[in-house]
């Protein structure tokens, strides 16, 4: 059913067009011009020999895990290699690995590449769920989670290195490039090269990786850019309908074998029915994409202007010349559609406003086809201690927005009413 991704010149096809159709070959699959479900939890041998070679490519391979022929479906299935062929190749990637979530890849990765008694850096602000697992089982495991407070700055890079580095040798650095709720920007470049010369220091060089969720494949390519892994939620936009829990990680077979392995004995694999749902979901992904994003211009134009709005952290806005459009032009295809924006007042006026809401849904995922707000102090970053929150700029008068594919105009007169509220 699938073909094992090359680098010939299906693979520099555009996006829009692997999203489509790459890795699958109908002839495997009686013809059918979409891929089927295969639901099979195991997979037959043809003999005993067979069945101990398949073991073997499996376990020690020149590709472990990825390039033999199917076992058990908790190891790999038909549809979950196909969806890794595409998030591959969509990522400019060697490898894709996909979980049963998010969360499952950037916890995977973290026991896959840190081991007690070492440290990792992170940017901030962090998605609440990934704040809570540093700082809960990963400290807990006696692995120390230093923050990055400015990742434009390689200053301010190298005195958080220095912290870690009184505890043991740096690891990984975990980078949140835009930032879960701010989209702050970190320079992804700028940190790997300072991992780079971090080698000097200590033996192993930090695995870099990326959480992309806010802006996905389509608008930015962290291994572009020195990164080693890309982690994305595939709930978000590439699943695109709030109907589905995924996630992925792709990078170098290196660096995603292990974490693979780790899926295996964890138990966090993707299934096929949700994979199936994702290559579907794929294949109108860079429709959603360009839709939700111009939308997203106009409502955060509105609500840059409204009285009642302090600021809106629209990466469309940056400034010109700032160190942070710098970054932004260079690392990123767009704006994305998802940012916060702060209101005059605090947490009673948001709820006043939130509540007042008709088309907006209040809810915490992001990247669907319909437009999503929360407040974010009370829900996705619950977890993050309240000063953190506020060091980051995360308050009581901050809302996060994901704008949907709805007409604008709908979108814009329903804030503007619910604006009112107060």
């Amino acid at each position: 059913m699938t073909r094992t991704p090359t680098q010939g010149p299906e693979s520099e096809l555009h996006p829009d067009t692997l999203a489509v159709g790459f890795g699958y070959d109908p002839e495997g699959a009686y013809g059918a011009v979409k891929p089927p479900i295969v639901l099979s939890s195991a997979f037959a041998y043809p003999s005993a020999q067979a069945a101990k070679d398949v073991h073997r490519a499996y376990f020690d391979g020149p590709a472990p895990e990825r390039d033999a022929p199917f076992i058990y479906a908790r190891l790999d299935h038909p549809n979950l290699k196909l969806l890794q062929a595409r998030l591959a190749v969509l990522d400019g990637a060697e490898d894709a690995a996909a979980f049963a979530s998010g969360m499952a890849a950037i916890s995977a990765t973290m026991l896959a590449h840190l081991k007690p008694g070492q440290s990792m850096l992170h940017t901030t602000p962090l998605y609440g769920g990934t704040h809570g697992l540093l700082y809960g089982p990963i400290s807990g495991l006696g692995i120390k989670p230093v923050p990055i407070v400015d990742g434009l700055s390689e200053a301010s890079v190298a005195k958080a290195a220095e912290t870690a580095l009184e505890h043991g040798p740096i690891a990984l650095i975990h980078v949140e490039s835009p930032a879960n709720p701010t989209a702050g920007i970190a320079d992804i470049a700028m940190i790997a090269r300072f991992a780079d010369a971090l080698t000097k220091r200590q033996e192993i060089r930090p695995v870099i990786s990326v959480d992309n969720t806010f802006l996905g494949s389509l608008l930015q390519k962290p291994l572009e850019h020195g990164a080693d892994l890309c982690i994305t939620s595939l709930t978000k936009y590439a699943g695109g309908h709030s109907d589905l829990l995924g996630g992925a990680l792709t990078g170098s077979l290196e660096r995603v074998g292990p974490v693979r392995m780790l899926r295996t004995l964890l138990g966090t694999h993707m299934d096929p029915f949700t994979s199936w749902l994702l290559l579907r979901s794929l294949e109108t992904f860079p429709l959603r994409n360009a839709r939700a994003n111009a939308n997203a211009v106009a409502i955060a134009a509105f609500l840059r202007d409204h009285p009642k709005v302090e600021g809106v952290t629209y990466l469309g806005f940056l400034a010109e010349g700032s160190p942070a459009r710098a970054v932004y032009e260079r690392q990123c295809g767009g704006a994305g559609s998802t940012f916060s924006f702060r209101i005059k007042g605090g947490e009673r006026e948001a709820f006043a406003m939130l509540d007042r809401l008709k088309v907006f849904r209040m809810a915490v995922s992001l990247g669907g086809t319909e437009s999503l707000i929360c407040h974010s102090a009370t829900t996705t970053h619950y977890l993050v201690p309240p000063d953190i929150r506020r060091e980051v700029g995360v308050d009581d008068s901050s809302l996060r927005i994901s704008v949907g594919i709805e007409h604008p105009d709908d979108l814009i007169a329903d804030l503007d009413q619910a604006l009112k509220a107060f």
